[in-house]
């Protein structure tokens, strides 16, 4: 890296970070992390593959499962060079382009794991609530405008972003702490005003995140109101039994996501630590449950997989 007297770098590189205070065990960690990529990628491949394959799951609630599963191999390949590489060979460099490349695809595929399942929270609550006009509602054409909608959305809120951050110059030891690019971690190196990235990146969580998951909640709102008005238990247990593993991916992507983003507005230096716990566990965690929890929960999906397994 080099600089001339007026701060402006001819050639500006990140150095990304291992985990502070933990570069004794950092192979254990790059193994525990190549476990996590691998049983990530051959799990969502598998749901993928299944879907695809058999044609009696070519229904709302699998399309949109094999959406999810997408979204959550897109974003393993965005982080997984980098991470990989800078834990198995403490490879740290990574060009000014290639970082708001990466960081690109990372908020722009998080947004739209969080509008997917957005789209599934809507699937059961027509399932549950107006059970008689699902197939009518939910057909192949409404889901393909859909997923186009969610895509459109996410790249056009996160576009900005790259050119945004490409505007400043970076003049100080550009240090990141976390293994991979974040919009949150590269403004602060800026040695300019960054207001206007706060208050962007601020407006675009609210209409991202804050929104589907207000919209998810009123779905289950409207689930719970239904489900608690059928007489027989036997029937309400069913019902929110298909509910379940939803409610698993939601919580599983919501709640670190939500609890990163009030450690990077309001964390101070004693956090930093559990800061990057929880950004792996964001990046790394709903896409190795995910495949876990709708496999287990699901018998039908879980009966193909056995059946292709067994084959």
């Amino acid at each position: 890296m080099s600089a001339v007297n007026d701060t402006k770098f001819t050639h500006v590189m990140f150095l990304l970070s291992r985990i502070p205070g933990m570069e004794d065990i950092c192979l254990w960690i790059a193994i525990l992390f190549c476990f996590m990529y691998a049983i990530s990628i051959v799990g969502n491949s598998v749901i993928l593959f299944i879907i695809k394959t058999d044609t009696s799951l070519h229904e709302p609630m699998y399309i949109f499962l094999s959406m999810l599963a997408l979204t959550d191999l897109g974003l393993l390949i965005t982080t997984m060079p980098t991470i990989l590489s800078t834990f198995l060979f403490n490879f740290r460099e990574i060009s000014l382009d290639a970082c708001f490349a990466q960081l690109f695809f990372i908020h722009s595929l998080s947004n739209v794991e969080s509008s997917v399942l957005l789209l599934m929270a809507f699937d059961r609550f027509i399932a549950i609530c107006n059970p008689l006009r699902y197939t009518s509602i939910l057909t192949l054409p409404t889901i393909t405008k859909m997923a186009l909608a969610v895509m459109l959305r996410s790249v056009a809120l996160i576009f900005p972003l790259p050119f945004l951050l490409k505007r400043f110059q970076y003049c100080q030891r550009n240090i990141l702490f976390y293994s991979y690019c974040a919009h949150a971690e590269v403004m602060k190196l800026a040695c300019s005003d960054i207001t206007v990235n706060i208050i962007y990146g601020l407006c675009v969580k609210v209409l991202t995140v804050g929104f589907d998951s207000l919209f998810i909640f009123l779905s289950y709102v409207m689930i719970f109101k239904t489900v608690l008005s059928v007489t027989s238990s036997t029937e309400c247990l069913k019902a929110l039994n298909t509910c379940v593993s939803h409610l698993c991916a939601v919580l599983l992507f919501y709640i670190p996501d939500i609890g990163l983003s009030i450690l990077h507005r309001f964390g101070n230096s004693s956090s930093l630590l559990p800061q990057i716990f929880l950004s792996y566990i964001f990046l790394l965690l709903p896409p190795l449950m995910n495949p876990i929890v709708y496999s287990v929960k699901s018998k039908h999906l879980r009966a193909k997989i056995s059946r292709v397994l067994f084959k």
